[in-house]
C-alpha cells in the first residue's frame, strides 16, 4: 500500500469520525480533531492541531476541552517540563463510547420519555389510536433505555459473550 493510499484511508476514516460525532451529540471538528489525534503517532498541541485542521486555534481550544472532559482525548505536559500542552487520543474507544452513551443518549432518551408519559398523561380516556401509538413509543425508548444501560455497564467482550450465548 503506497503513502497516497494510506492518506486516503486515514482521511476516510477520519470523515467517518466527523459523521458519528454528530451522532453522538458532538460538532464534526471534535470527530476530524478526534480522527487526528488517533491517527498521530505522537502527541499533538494545540497549534499543531491547527495546522493538521485548519481550524482556528479558538476552535482547537474548546473542543479539546470537550473532548478531555468525555475522556476521548488526554492532557499532557510537554516532554522535558514545557509549558505547551499536547493531547493523545483515548485508543480504548469502547469505555469513551459507555460515557457518550451516559451523558448524551441516555439522556435524551429520559427526556423523551418524560414528555411521552407528559403526554400520556394529558390524553382524555377514550383517545384510542393516539394512546395506542404513543404506549408503543414508550415501551420503544424504555427498551432502548435498557439496553443503553446495559451497554453502559458492561465491557465490549462481556456484551458478546451474552450475546453470543443467548439462544433464540
Amino acid at each position: 500500500m503506497s503513502d497516497e493510499d494510506r492518506a486516503i484511508a486515514r482521511e476516510r476514516v477520519i470523515e467517518s469520525m466527523e459523521q458519528s460525532a454528530e451522532v453522538y451529540g458532538l460538532s464534526r471538528s471534535a470527530g476530524r480533531i478526534y480522527g487526528v489525534l488517533y491517527f498521530s503517532e505522537e502527541p499533538l498541541s494545540i497549534p499543531e492541531l491547527v495546522d493538521e485542521t485548519g481550524y482556528a486555534k479558538s476552535t482547537i481550544s474548546n473542543v479539546t476541552r470537550t473532548l478531555t472532559r468525555i475522556g476521548l482525548i488526554h492532557r499532557r505536559s510537554s516532554a522535558g517540563g514545557g509549558r505547551r500542552v499536547h493531547y493523545t487520543a483515548e485508543r480504548e474507544i469502547w469505555f469513551s463510547l459507555q460515557d457518550v452513551f451516559q451523558q448524551y443518549v441516555l439522556r435524551e432518551i429520559q427526556t423523551t420519555l418524560r414528555t411521552i408519559r407528559r403526554a400520556q398523561a394529558q390524553l382524555p380516556a377514550d383517545s384510542g389510536t393516539e394512546s395506542e401509538r404513543i404506549e408503543e413509543l414508550q415501551e420503544t425508548y424504555e427498551h432502548f433505555q435498557e439496553i443503553v444501560t446495559l451497554a453502559s455497564d458492561f465491557t465490549a467482550a462481556e456484551l458478546r459473550d451474552a450475546l453470543e450465548s443467548y439462544d433464540r
